[in-house]
């Protein structure tokens, strides 16, 4: 599966979510991204089929070892490329927009030597 920006951003979001609830359901998901809840039962659905998310009998939805991998990637990227838009003076709002727009984009040499610059190493 060519891992698509939607996908990611379902990841990323149960991640955010699992971290501030503890666990998560794909109403929690729905809510979240306000997208309907059928929409989000056909994204679980294909996640899980690929491997990246696992559903237990009550709902419970937990990230795979490569479900967490990607949702930590791309979590990542959106929280350096929007304090690096903040520092610069964008608006906290538009920043986390704007890195969100991308942190899918972005290839990983460039995101390495932001992150690199920004850091002051290879943290």
């Amino acid at each position: 599966m060519v891992m698509g920006e939607s996908a990611e951003n379902y990841l990323e979001t149960i991640l955010i979510l699992k971290q501030k609830r503890g666990t998560v359901r794909s109403v929690d998901v729905a809510a979240e991204l306000g997208f309907s809840r059928p929409s989000v039962c056909v994204a679980m659905r294909n996640l899980r089929e690929h491997g990246y998310v696992t559903t237990d009998m009550d709902g419970k939805i937990d990230l795979t070892r490569e479900g967490m991998e990607i949702a930590e990637r791309i979590y990542e990227r959106h929280r350096v490329l929007t304090d690096w838009l903040v520092s610069i003076g964008v608006s906290h709002s538009q920043a986390a927009v704007d890195a969100c727009r991308i942190e899918h984009v972005i290839s990983v040499e460039s995101f390495s030597c932001l992150k690199k610059m920004l850091t002051g190493g290879d943290k």
